[in-house]
């Protein structure tokens, strides 16, 4: 029987101003729950994925900007699922504090 595992998001690698930094926590069954870090970005690269992703703004701020133009501006608690092949990017990340993030990536269908 393998042992819980405890920790907290604000434990990982701080990102550089206008960059993020990414840390593993857990994979099973398909799935991959991530801690992102995120500081200044702003126009962050495009992501097209594969697979369903749900977001969880834990701190700070920050908006998603979609293919289509639109702009989602998120703030600590909110949260998005992201279909698999939906192109979106950071638009901009609070440049005063980190923003944290909890991903979940959900297996392909």
């Amino acid at each position: 029987m393998t042992a819980p595992r405890f920790g907290s998001l604000h434990d990982g690698a701080a990102p550089v101003a206008g960059g993020e930094s990414f840390l593993e926590l857990a994979r099973a069954g398909g799935a991959r729950v991530e801690r992102i870090a995120s500081r200044a970005v702003t126009h962050g690269e495009w992501y097209q994925q594969a697979w369903p992703e749900f977001v969880l703004l834990v701190a700070g701020s920050a908006a998603l900007e979609f293919a289509d133009g639109n702009l989602r501006e998120l703030k600590p608690g909110d949260w998005a699922l992201l279909p698999a092949q939906c192109r979106h990017r950071v638009a901009r990340t609070d440049p005063a504090q980190e923003t944290l993030w909890l991903a979940v990536h959900l297996p392909p269908r």
